[in-house]
């Protein structure tokens, strides 16, 4: 967090995250609770087609990405791509007003 911020700021942000760990392990609960569901669901209706792995490997995909974005972890998008981004486009709106001699 930028030293900057108030105390106040900083509580709120603080409760801000707690808040999406929280909602994480929400989201984990349910997915561990249902999945059992959809997989007798699965082998009562139609035991030769195992259509219940497609829900428990997407839906499993969409838990390590909500955790990672919970706990704050990003290999790919972190706040320094975002940075570079943001600075590239910048450059590039410079550089097309400058082109077109727009100012």
């Amino acid at each position: 967090m930028d030293p900057n911020y108030t105390e106040a700021e900083r509580y709120y942000q603080a409760q801000k995250r707690v808040k999406e760990i929280k909602e994480f392990y929400q989201h984990l609960t349910v997915y561990i609770l249902c999945n059992p569901i959809v997989i007798v669901v699965n082998l009562m209706t139609s035991p030769g087609y195992l259509w219940c792995l497609y829900c428990v490997f997407g839906w499993g995909f969409a838990i390590v990405m909500h955790g990672l974005a919970a706990f704050r972890y990003s290999p790919f998008f972190n706040k320094e791509w975002e940075a570079r981004k943001i600075q590239e486009f910048l450059d590039q709106e410079k550089e097309n007003r400058n082109k077109f001699g727009i100012n």
